[in-house]
């Protein structure tokens, strides 16, 4: 529930909005949703539908929400827009941008508020329960001897193309290369790939996995300024320049330490969600009168 990145708002959001919060105000549920043929179905039906679907769970986050509430209010925990604007830019970069995360939302039938609230009370119960959580050094240790390769900065290359249709085509830029015309120029005159040509045919940094294979293979046996000869890919010939290279590098223990903290107090805060929240719902009188009617 609680990892960095992870797409951990939704499943409660979507359920509590689309389920309950749409079926249980502003309408009369003896109206017609649909009709097919002679025979209609009623908000009445659909709701007695959904209740028994996915209603409990429903009004259950809901009950959730008032709880988290009801204690951030007592601890004088509170949440501020910067804290919510910095986890929304964390599940705008997991979503690939914000249009993207906006649009997952907005198929949901909802509104980006309703995700922001949703992160607000997320937030909420990680204050809430960090005071109790606690991170070793022996834990510490033993996560970054398990873990270094992750840990380190792999080694990563800085290049710029120069994507064609055809070797002829490549073998004819390469020559104009070789005689001293601009890089950046001729990726825009000639390059396919339209989104790097704007930029001259910069792609930026990138390690291992990024890239086709033989673009790759290629790229990461170049020294720095050099330009190669065509590269076939599955996307056609690349003429290659890399502009800069970073050795990998393994992280010291101290570097790491701040990352790997947060890493194993999400782990734990995770593990012991359920726990917590069942312990504090009993601080509460909570009645739910839709499970005990599915009973």
């Amino acid at each position: 529930m609680f990892k960095k990145g992870k797409k951990r708002y939704f499943i409660g959001l979507i359920i509590a909005a689309a389920v309950i919060g749409l079926l249980i105000t502003g309408f009369s549920r003896s109206d017609a949703v649909a009709e097919v043929g002679d025979e209609t179905i009623t908000k009445d039906e659909l709701y007695d539908e959904m209740a028994a679907s996915s209603g409990e769970a429903a009004l259950d986050t809901m009950i959730t929400e008032k709880v988290v509430n009801a204690e951030a209010e007592k601890a004088e925990v509170e949440v501020t827009q910067k804290e919510i604007d910095e986890e929304k830019a964390t599940l705008e970069e997991s979503y690939g941008g914000a249009e993207a995360l906006e649009s997952a939302v907005s198929q949901s039938g909802l509104e980006m508020e309703d995700l922001e609230k949703q992160i607000e009370t997320t937030l909420k119960v990680e204050k809430l329960m960090e005071a109790d959580i606690s991170v070793s050094d022996e834990e510490i240790e033993t996560y970054y001897d398990e873990n270094k390769d992750e840990l380190g900065e792999p080694a990563q290359v800085e290049a710029s193309h120069i994507l064609t249709e055809d070797k002829e085509t490549a073998e004819e830029v390469k020559t104009k290369l070789d005689n001293g015309d601009d890089f950046a120029e001729l990726a825009e005159e000639y390059s396919t790939d339209t989104a790097s040509a704007e930029n001259g045919g910069e792609l930026g940094f990138f390690g291992t996995g990024e890239m086709a294979e033989a673009f790759e293979e290629a790229a990461f046996d170049m020294k720095k300024d050099e330009i190669s000869e065509p590269v076939e890919t599955e996307y056609g010939f690349h003429i290659i320049h890399v502009t800069d290279k970073k050795e990998a590098e393994e992280p010291t223990l101290e570097d790491s330490r701040a990352e790997i903290e947060e890493t194993l107090k999400d782990e734990k805060l995770d593990a012991n969600y359920t726990t917590w929240l069942e312990e504090t719902k009993e601080k509460y009188d909570i009645k739910n009168s839709l499970a005990d009617e599915q009973e």
